[in-house]
């Protein structure tokens, strides 16, 4: 395996299963406000974009929030509720551990990129994440684009000492696989996330990883 390669992670549906806190927190607002609430499975399309860009389209047609005064309002209920439920169900996905345990045993470098807020990607990451240690850690920041912008990935490959051709971004959306490709990185998908495998492919994903254990069996290629 190619020790002069680094891996940046997705967060949520990547490394892990946040669907449920994430579905009950925008329930809360949606009921709060008397509007009817969605499945959880519905919260699959909402998810990736950012919290702005959920708190809105959770809302019918007709009764989304506009954007400013009004939506800062609405992020911030939901940020209370998803302050009060962020680790009450989520989980890590099953067999991240065992890549995680392969890939720092490896000494290749791990990071995260998220569009979820910065201090709750932060959050996620020490209660979830904090036995391996990890060499960025970036969610959405005030004066940084989000996904699928390249400056987030571009900045965390600096850090990481490395080009960006020489990183894989490893994600469950077309956000994520855009990412990749908007930044010069190896796009991979991952089949247990919250989007469907198409929507990666035609995104741009190169690879589809079924498990999390064919990722080192990528690496080990050198691409």
């Amino acid at each position: 395996m190619n020790p002069d390669k680094a891996i940046i992670f997705d967060l949520d549906g990547t490394l892990l299963d946040t669907l449920r806190d994430l579905a009950d927190s925008g329930n809360a607002v949606l009921e709060a406000r008397g509007f009817p609430t969605h499945p959880k499975k519905a919260y699959r399309t909402f998810i990736g974009n950012g919290m702005m860009n959920l708190v809105r389209d959770i809302f019918p047609e007709g009764h989304r929030p506009e954007l400013g005064a009004e939506t800062d309002v609405v992020l911030a209920e939901y940020r209370a509720a998803y302050g009060e439920r962020w680790k009450n169900t989520t989980v890590i996905f099953p067999g991240i551990a065992q890549l995680l345990n392969e890939l720092t045993t490896k000494g290749i470098p791990i990071a995260v990129l998220s569009n979820k807020a910065h201090d709750f990607t932060e959050k996620c990451v020490e209660a979830f994440l904090s036995e391996w240690k990890w060499d960025v850690v970036l969610g959405a920041r005030e004066g940084v684009p989000k996904k699928p912008d390249p400056a987030g990935a571009v900045g965390a490959a600096k850090v990481l000492g490395l080009n960006p051709s020489d990183c894989f971004f490893i994600g469950d959306s077309d956000v994520d696989m855009m990412t990749a490709v908007n930044a010069g990185m190896h796009a991979v998908g991952v089949n247990w996330g919250f989007r469907p495998v198409e929507e990666l492919l035609g995104a741009g994903a190169e690879f589809i990883l079924e498990d999390p254990h064919d990722l080192c069996s990528l690496l080990e290629t050198e691409i």
